[in-house]
């Protein structure tokens, strides 16, 4: 691209402007558009299926990984949850607008504070196409505009997915700048992406943590970040009844996506020291039927001799694979306080019977999601009721955990009065 900057410029402004306009538009507005976009998906799956071949060829050549390369694939029944993601958010009650707060002050004034979109949002992605209608229908339906920067991986892919979107929206007369594609794979545009505080309002990176890592260094726009999954499963003392539900739940956690290459696959197990001799074993066993790779402790290796021995940089390790850590430890104390230092404050579980235990578990490991007695794949957008995600923030502000429609709002204040004057 021989003119770049004038390029990312071109794509700031015109976020910009789109984004005044959807500002304006009421909810019915933004279902119509959106169950619109679901209906063009179904309609043009040969097209995105062509366009996604391009990307297996090319991945495939490129000997890239092949959980990465099941990740790339759409089919028939991807593109049909692709267009149901969208109809779900469709269907949800529209964030903005809400009164977060209001109440009349002695003087008289009517104070309020409404709930507005963020504005303009810079998306960054790797590998999965559906992630593309995911957040471009998030934004539309919490009323904001938003540039994305997929992966090399997916280009064609998120191109068709973009393309058709944006028909959809000049079709319904909104401008289709309201969902724009970075049309490039050139990192020489990030960093001047990056410095497009003037038209930008945040930066959301979903990917590796080298990808995010660089997005802060280079970014003058606040960043929301999507760090590390290193997830745990805490197996407390008190789980004598539970046997069948804690093999289950572990093997779950870690294979129940292809490669266990997502963020909320469980990486590490702890066991309680009472627990380990009855169930560690056999949940080693239960996860190496299904190609899971074992490193533990030395305890660990006592009563499961097949285990790798585990390194102290293991416990730090988001492994994206079928690998899993395993360490024994002596109390719910140490599972805390592990979880606290080696974890990324992703998602963290406890399995145990025991109510006090689960109560102490939750109030003091500190990630976004806390799951008791469950899988750590249910932390997810879909699975928590919000249609899909535009990412996990492991950050503390302004959101945490995954982000639908109504964190990619903000709020404002509106003082209404007759006359008051201080």
């Amino acid at each position: 691209m021989e003119d770049w900057k004038a390029y990312v410029e071109d794509l700031g402004k015109a976020a910009r402007r789109a984004s005044a306009q959807l500002a304006t538009l009421d909810g019915a507005a933004k279902v119509r558009v959106l169950r619109h976009i679901a209906d063009a998906i179904r309609k043009q799956k040969s097209a995105l299926i062509e366009a996604n071949g391009k990307d297996i060829a090319a991945a495939q050549q490129a000997d890239l990984a092949p959980a990465l390369v099941e990740r790339l694939k759409l089919n028939d029944k991807r593109i049909e949850s692709m267009a149901e993601g969208v109809e779900q958010i469709a269907g949800q009650t529209d964030p903005v607008g809400q009164i977060l707060e209001g109440y009349v002050r002695p003087n008289g004034l009517r104070i309020q504070k409404l709930r507005v979109p963020i504005g303009v949002v810079l998306f960054f992605y790797e590998s999965r196409p559906n992630v593309t209608s995911d957040a471009a229908a998030l934004c539309l339906k919490s009323g904001n505009a938003i540039i994305l920067r997929g992966g090399k991986e997916a280009f064609h892919s998120n191109r068709a997915i973009v393309g058709i979107i944006g028909t959809a929206l000049k079709e319904a007369a909104i401008d289709p700048a309201a969902v724009q594609l970075v049309e490039s794979t050139d990192r020489a545009l990030v960093p001047a992406l990056l410095k497009l505080d003037r038209y930008i309002d945040l930066v959301i990176p979903r990917g590796g943590e080298s990808l995010i890592r660089a997005v802060i260094k280079e970014s003058t726009i606040p960043v929301l970040k999507h760090f590390t999954g290193n997830c745990h499963i805490y197996i407390d003392a008190a789980t004598g009844q539970m046997e069948q539900k804690v093999r289950q739940i572990c093997v779950n956690a870690k294979t129940s996506y292809p490669g266990g290459a997502v963020c909320n696959a469980v990486e590490h197990l702890l066991f309680h020291k009472q627990a380990a001799p009855r169930l560690l074993a056999k949940v080693c066993e239960d996860l190496a039927a299904k190609g899971v790779e074992i490193r533990g402790d030395e305890r660990t290796g006592a009563l499961y001799p097949q285990a790798k021995p585990a390194t102290d940089a293991d416990w730090d390790t988001e492994y994206l694979s079928f690998v899993v850590g395993i360490k024994v430890v002596d109390s719910l104390d140490e599972a805390v306080a592990h979880i606290n230092e080696h974890g990324s404050r992703h998602t963290d579980a406890i399995l145990t019977e025991d109510i006090a235990a689960a109560h102490s578990f939750v109030l003091r490991v500190d990630s976004a999601s806390v799951i008791v007695n469950a899988s750590t794949r249910f932390a997810d957008g879909g699975e928590y009721g919000l249609g899909a995600e535009i990412g996990i923030s492991t950050d503390k502000l302004h959101a945490r955990g995954p982000m639908g429609a109504s964190d990619l709002t903000t709020y404002k204040w509106v003082v209404t009065g007759d006359g008051q004057v201080r």
